[in-house]
């Protein structure tokens, strides 16, 4: 039997840190396993509350002033204010992602800006590009899946925020054998190419859903499609290579993964891209 690669070749390797800090350092990520079964769930409120435990005194105190003003203010303005300060105390103090994205949602859905909810909403599919966990991955995709079709009612033309609605269902729910949810999400996308067939950042994840969901000719006509446009399109390139490797057509992945090494010029990278060769061969 053809080995699985969904979503575990290269270029999740790269797009993964490309969009946590532009330094291209591969790092592993575990096979998710396609079989039917309950969606695992993910409780915010007790991940905070035993986050909470590894604080001081002094922050508890500080965090329970904040919590108090968000349960008792009756102005919009100041449920805000507490839940971005909430947000930056999660963020900055024990660096801690996920009550981060918690109250930096609740403020962006009581502001109720397209900018502020496509800043978050954004921010939630990069972190999804690279969760492992199901039960957070769950949980992630809701939250931003929330905010993007909040920010639509708002602007419901916009192109960049249906592929970010679209992308959550790809790279969220879909990694873990959700074809429907695949499919979902790669229709939100073709809203866009029907109206503008050269808008490559649609094209790419359409490849990219192609790819997860294995349909592998139709991924690779979307990547190719992006590089004819974008040469220098690197994630495009690796994710072309991955398709061509998931397919079976070793001799097209080997010149792919080669290019997609060559313009990366990163040694961590370089020792995946010839892992993945050396495992072809």
């Amino acid at each position: 039997m053809k080995k699985q690669l969904i979503f575990t070749g290269i270029g999740a390797l790269l797009v993964i840190s490309l969009f946590l800090g532009g330094n291209i350092v591969p790092k592993k990520i575990e096979q998710p396993t396609a079989s039917k079964k309950e969606a695992k769930l993910f409780n915010i409120n007790g991940f905070i509350k035993e986050a909470k435990q590894k604080l001081t005194p002094a922050q508890l105190t500080y965090l329970a002033n904040l919590e108090n003003t968000v349960t008792r203010g009756d102005v919009t303005t100041q449920q805000i204010q507490a839940n971005t300060a909430l947000a930056n105390f999660w963020k900055d103090t024990t660096k801690a992602f996920e009550p981060y994205i918690f109250y930096l949602s609740e403020s962006s859905k009581l502001d109720n800006s397209e900018k502020n909810l496509t800043f978050a909403g954004q921010l939630i599919l990069a972190n999804l590009r690279s969760e492992q966990d199901e039960a957070k991955l769950n949980w992630e995709t809701e939250q931003a899946i929330g905010l993007f079709e909040q920010a639509l009612k708002i602007n419901p033309t916009s192109a960049d925020l249906k592929i970010g609605l679209g992308s959550c269902y790809i790279f969220g729910k879909g990694r873990f054998g959700g074809a429907a949810e695949t499919m979902q999400g790669v229709q939100k996308v073709l809203e866009v190419v029907r109206t503008d067939s050269m808008n490559m950042k649609a094209q790419l994840v359409l490849g990219i859903g192609g790819y997860i969901s294995g349909q592998y000719d139709k991924a690779i006509d979307r990547l190719t499609k992006v590089i004819t446009t974008e040469p220098q399109n690197l994630e495009a390139i690796a994710f072309l290579a991955d398709t061509y490797a998931a397919k079976g057509d070793k001799q097209e992945a080997i010149k792919w993964y080669q290019l997609s090494k060559r313009m990366a010029n990163d040694p961590h990278y370089t020792e995946e891209v010839d892992q993945r060769i050396k495992e072809l061969k």
